[in-house]
């Protein structure tokens, strides 16, 4: 299934001091902190709580690939903006679009597959049909 204009989601992150190097430029792989916090969050205003799917459906979400362009260094004490979209919804992953902004300038921009596995043996699995029916119901034109 591929997903066209779907709903954004976005979540403002402020860098601390532990955020960032020497320099006070954020450190290249926080930012990937700062995507995954956006990401969890979006689930968690969807009502999809990951530790509770841990244990009632046996599943958890593993980052199966990514690909990131960094443009502009954030610094400490920036407000930045993370934004997210789920770009294709397969049957065991989900594919986000993501991409931090500090006043809309574009900094940091990157395309992350998770990927759905069995909570006993780490191996591929399924979505679970509850998560993909509220996928479903909260984006506006989901297809095959």
């Amino acid at each position: 299934m591929t997903a066209d204009a779907l709903p954004r989601s976005t979540l403002q992150v402020r860098v601390y001091y532990e955020d960032t190097d020497a320099g006070g430029v954020v450190f290249y792989a926080n930012y990937l902190k700062f995507l995954e916090r956006a990401r969890t969050e979006w689930l968690r205003a969807l009502g999809i709580n990951q530790s509770t799917m841990a244990v009632t459906e046996q599943r958890l979400f593993v980052v199966r690939s990514l690909d990131m362009d960094y443009r502009k260094p954030a610094r400490l004490d920036d407000l930045l903006t993370i934004h997210s979209e789920i770009t294709k919804l397969g049957r065991a992953s989900i594919h986000f679009a993501q991409h931090a902004e500090r006043d809309g300038e574009l900094l940091v921009s990157g395309n992350i597959q998770i990927c759905c596995v069995d909570a006993v043996n780490l191996r591929p699995a399924a979505l679970p049909p509850t998560l993909v029916d509220v996928l479903r119901a909260n984006l506006r034109d989901l297809r095959e």
